[in-house]
């Protein structure tokens, strides 16, 4: 089942679909990883509540570029409700306070990150796209600006 993940994660590395520009964004938001350099700019597009599309450009490691690739698969079409539970269940899961395999069943392919807690330096990485996308529906919540 590893080798499984491990491909997943190299595929989504290296050639995703999901790292582009996205017109029509809803919002956007720079994310940061001091500690490695990665760096991610996401874009979302939002049709009511629901998710409509995502997108993302920059730089960073392997494991930060399938993570936010995943993650967008993931959220897609999804209400802002059910993407922060999601979110909140990803983040939990990669700092090992989530490990009950039927909460673990909504995070879909991003299941794959789960062993990511055994490499503590890398959690941070995986973690980027998920606290960046996070910041936006928290902005969006708190009546923040929008991006056009």
């Amino acid at each position: 089942m590893d080798d499984i993940y491990n491909d997943l994660i190299m595929e989504h590395s290296m050639n995703s679909y999901n790292k582009k520009a996205l017109k029509e964004a809803s919002y956007k938001e720079k994310g940061h990883n001091p500690n490695c350099g990665d760096e991610i700019t996401l874009e979302v597009k939002l049709n009511g509540d629901i998710i409509e599309d995502m997108a993302f450009s920059g730089h960073g490691c392997a494991i930060s570029q399938a993570s936010t690739s995943i993650m967008i698969d993931t959220l897609k079409g999804k209400t802002v409700e059910e993407a922060r539970k999601i979110i909140k269940t990803f983040i939990r899961m990669i700092k090992r306070e989530e490990t009950n395999p039927q909460n673990l069943r909504k995070l879909e392919e991003a299941i794959a990150f789960q062993n990511i807690s055994n490499m503590p330096a890398r959690v941070k990485c995986a973690g980027l796209a998920w606290h960046t996308m996070d910041a936006i529906l928290e902005n969006k919540a708190n009546g923040g600006k929008r991006f056009s």
